[in-house]
């Protein structure tokens, strides 16, 4: 979602007046939910807890953050994995083989101790 240049970017003024004259340290999460709000460099440093429609994800600023939205940070979806039965019994024999190459390796540490 762009934004021309003539109108320069969204800020919600909320938000800026909730960090002006404070240090990030200092406060502590700062609820939103303005998810459309363009990231200043002022904002760089404080912790925001950005709204996905169910709770507040918390969200720490960074200078690579910078010109991007709140939003962005803070996923609205959950991905659920595909697979089913299949997926389990490949993850299941996966676990399995992986249990067994941790057991033989014990024993042949233990094999050389012995030595």
């Amino acid at each position: 979602m762009t934004r021309s240049l003539k109108k320069g970017p969204y800020v919600d003024l909320r938000l800026l007046k909730k960090i002006e004259g404070k240090k990030p340290l200092d406060t502590g999460v700062i609820k939103t939910w303005a998810r459309a709000s363009q990231i200043s460099p002022e904002m760089v440093g404080f912790i925001f807890g950005v709204h996905n429609g169910k709770n507040h994800v918390e969200v720490l600023v960074t200078e690579d953050m910078v010109g991007h939205r709140l939003g962005e940070f803070s996923l609205t979806r959950k991905f659920v994995r595909h697979g089913g039965q299949m997926q389990k019994a490949i993850e299941a024999k996966q676990k399995e083989s992986e249990i067994a190459a941790a057991q033989a390796a014990k024993a042949s540490v233990s094999d050389k101790a012995k030595k």
